[in-house]
């Protein structure tokens, strides 16, 4: 099968968040199942060139119908680690991917409502004919409107779309002029509600109504957070849409690349270790203990590695800390916020506790001590408000560290409670909590620290079976086949 993963990030070359890694492990995955994969992605000034092999100009004059003219581009060709990408270059006076970031800008919903049309634009010309487009988040919402309103017509009836939303909060919510540039025009028929018009906000467009709305199929990246996002406020407006297009909507829970994230091999930390071996672990907490400056006592080390922001709980995170150090545990931190008050906040905490030899916060980001806090702790602490997937979850399972989870998006689908879960005795994995307070983390805390402390032997059989637990790309790879497969016979 030919497909094309259209897309604003790809793992390493351009990544923000989590949807880079799936656009990146997915494609890996597909291949390996025998398909054609080309990712189609903008061409950044800002990406990581030195990820990209054999980079050269495969398109030289690709010209998109723009507003009331044309727009110059080139395609660029390279390897990233395998996967072959296209990207796109304009050459246009809006200059819209040569900005030293990726995202941020008052015209961001111009910019990637012209990448979506670059993409097809560059598919026709080319003469390209996937099997399936699989587009991603808000920035490609456009992709399935331009394809089957306006690229259809021109020889590209062939291609079905598969549209997975990995954030809802940034839906790509603009004005009626992005229809003149695309030469969509037709405003009435557009800014209608039965296709873009947004749900909350009636003067104006949403791309991720689109994307659902002329897509074939839509997923989002939990079975979870299928059903939360049609039937709570995480639908953040699109409840009513995803409700009408039910029959064609489903959660596929993430995977992760074990070649990136394995114990057995990982290059970034000083001793390797599996099940079989798993004593091995804990020459790591020592190293990390070295590195961090910590104490070393007969304690558990209680970690969060992550994003510090509404999402992701920061004031549970912020409670996990005091809670620790209070419960006869250490506490240690990586991390950052795209807040520069939360970020003030976590410096103001780690000046108070920087002569604290149970406690170590960094505030940033460091992808090699990411990975030795992942081997060196014994617990981690996910208390998200909500989390469509979640990855932090799975690499603590592969890495023997246990997960300490309240029960949202895909920490519910993958974390199943020492004590309170309908899973088999053997199949439980982790401490979950449900309520998004001070007592629910507590609760869960105060288990898994009691476990450690008193029976140790029960909680290394509950890190060995949170170690059997497999997460990785093949089955999630085995369902978008399947959703291939089925859009096609349509």
């Amino acid at each position: 099968m030919n497909i094309a993963m259209i897309a604003s990030e790809c793992a390493p070359v351009s990544k923000v968040g989590g949807l880079a890694d799936v656009v990146y492990g997915l494609s890996r995955e597909l291949e390996i199942r025998g398909n054609d994969v080309e990712i189609i992605l903008p061409k950044y000034d800002c990406m990581r060139y030195d990820h990209i092999w054999g980079l050269h100009v495969a398109y030289q004059d690709l010209w998109v119908p723009w507003g009331g003219g044309t727009i110059h581009c080139s395609v660029w060709f390279g390897f990233v680690h395998g996967r072959k990408c296209f990207f796109i270059e304009s050459h246009s006076p809006d200059n819209f991917f040569n900005r030293d970031h990726y995202y941020g800008f008052p015209d961001d919903a111009m910019r990637f409502a012209f990448f979506s049309k670059a993409a097809l634009e560059f598919l026709l010309k080319a003469d390209k004919h996937p099997d399936v487009i699989h587009c991603h988040d808000w920035q490609t919402g456009l992709v399935p409107v331009l394809l089957y309103e306006m690229y259809k017509f021109q020889d590209m009836h062939h291609p079905r779309v598969c549209y997975t939303i990995h954030n809802f909060r940034y839906q790509g919510i603009t004005g009626t002029d992005v229809l003149s540039a695309t030469q969509l025009n037709r405003p009435e028929y557009y800014h209608h509600h039965e296709r873009l018009k947004d749900n909350v906000h009636p003067s104006a467009l949403n791309f991720m109504k689109g994307g659902i709305v002329y897509s074939n199929f839509v997923t989002t990246v939990s079975p979870k957070h299928a059903w939360e996002v049609r039937h709570s406020e995480q639908g953040h407006g699109l409840s009513d849409t995803l409700h009408i297009h039910q029959d064609k909507f489903g959660g596929i829970l993430n995977g992760l690349d074990y070649e990136v994230w394995n114990p057995e091999i990982d290059p970034h930390i000083p001793n390797h270790y599996a099940i079989a071996n798993l004593d091995e672990k804990y020459g790591n907490k020592e190293a990390l203990r070295d590195r961090l400056l910590l104490r070393k006592d007969y304690k558990p080390i209680i970690a969060y590695v992550g994003r510090l922001d509404v999402q992701k709980g920061v004031h549970l995170i912020r409670h996990g800390l005091f809670y620790s150090l209070q419960n006869g545990a250490q506490f240690v931190l990586l991390g950052s916020s795209p807040e520069a008050s939360i970020n003030e906040e976590f410096l103001h905490l780690k000046q108070e506790f920087n002569d604290n030899e149970d406690c170590h916060m960094e505030i940033g980001f460091d992808e090699e001590l990411a990975h030795l806090i992942y081997a060196g702790a014994d617990m981690i602490i996910m208390p998200s408000m909500y989390e469509p997937c979640g990855l932090a979850q799975l690499i603590a399972l592969r890495y023997g560290t246990v997960p300490i989870v309240r029960a949202v998006g895909g920490l519910a689908d993958t974390i199943f409670d020492r004590d309170f879960s309908e899973k088999p005795l053997t199949a439980r994995n982790g401490y979950v909590f449900q309520e998004a307070d001070y007592a629910g983390l507590e609760s869960a805390m105060h288990r898994a620290i009691g476990l450690w402390h008193a029976y140790p032997e029960q909680f290394r059989k509950l890190v060995l079976q949170g170690m059997q637990y497999n997460y990785s790309w093949h089955r999630s790879g085995q369902h978008y086949s399947r959703i291939y497969e089925h859009i096609r016979t349509q």
